[in-house]
C-alpha cells in the first residue's frame, strides 16, 4: 500500500488523520496524544507521504466519518480502502467486520464463527490489531467472549475503544449506558 496524501482532520476525539493512494484509502489514524503526534504516526507508517488536499472520495469518506464519530449512525462501507498487501484472511475479517452496523456489537469468536472457523478467535483479534483502517474497518465494534470490551490497539487502548462505542450508543454486556431510561434517578457512576 503505497500513500500518495494524507491530511488532518478534526473529529469529536481529535484529530485523526488519512492516507491515500491511487486505489483507495490506505490508511486511517486515529489521535495521538497532539496533532504533531499524529502526523508522526502517519510518517512511520508511510514514507515519503505528502500532506496535501484530498481528492473528492477522501473529502467524502473524511465527512462521513466526521459525521459517524460526532453520533450519526452512519455505515461506512461506501469508502474504498486499498488492501493492497493486506494479508487475505484479515481482508476477509475485514469484511465482516464492516458489516457490523454502527451501535451494535461482535465478538471475535462470532467472526471466527461467520468465517467458518470457530477455533479462529485469536486469529480474528490480531487481524483486528493489525487493522489499518480504524473506525472504517470498525473493529471497536469487536468484543471479547462474554461482551467484554477487550483490547483496542489505538492510542488510549480501551478507554479509545469504550468511547467509540458510547458515541455510537452501542451496549456492552449488562451495564446500564448513559441513554438508558433509569426511572428517572441520575446515572450513578463509580
Amino acid at each position: 500500500m503505497t500513500a500518495t496524501g494524507f491530511v488532518l482532520f478534526e473529529t469529536a476525539i481529535g484529530a485523526c488523520g488519512i492516507a491515500w493512494g491511487k486505489r483507495g484509502i490506505v490508511g486511517i489514524q486515529l489521535p495521538e496524544r497532539d496533532p504533531t503526534a499524529t502526523r508522526q504516526r502517519i510518517a512511520r507508517r508511510y514514507a515519503d507521504v505528502v500532506e496535501t488536499r484530498p481528492p473528492p472520495g477522501v473529502d467524502l469518506a473524511i465527512g462521513d466519518i466526521v459525521r459517524l464519530l460526532h453520533g450519526e449512525p452512519l455505515e461506512l462501507t461506501r469508502i474504498d480502502l486499498d488492501m493492497t498487501g493486506v494479508p487475505e484472511f484479515h481482508r476477509l475479517v475485514y469484511a465482516v467486520a464492516r458489516a457490523i452496523p454502527p451501535g451494535a456489537t461482535s465478538t471475535y469468536g462470532e467472526i471466527a464463527g461467520r468465517l467458518g472457523d470457530p477455533g479462529a478467535a485469536r486469529a480474528v483479534g490480531q487481524a483486528l490489531g493489525a487493522n489499518p483502517f480504524p473506525i472504517v474497518v470498525p473493529c471497536h465494534r469487536v468484543l471479547a467472549a462474554g461482551g467484554k470490551a477487550g483490547g483496542f490497539s489505538a492510542n488510549g487502548g480501551r478507554v479509545t475503544k469504550l468511547r467509540l462505542l458510547t458515541i455510537e450508543r452501542a451496549r456492552i454486556g449488562d451495564a446500564p449506558t448513559l441513554f438508558d431510561d433509569h426511572g428517572g434517578l441520575p446515572l450513578r457512576i463509580a
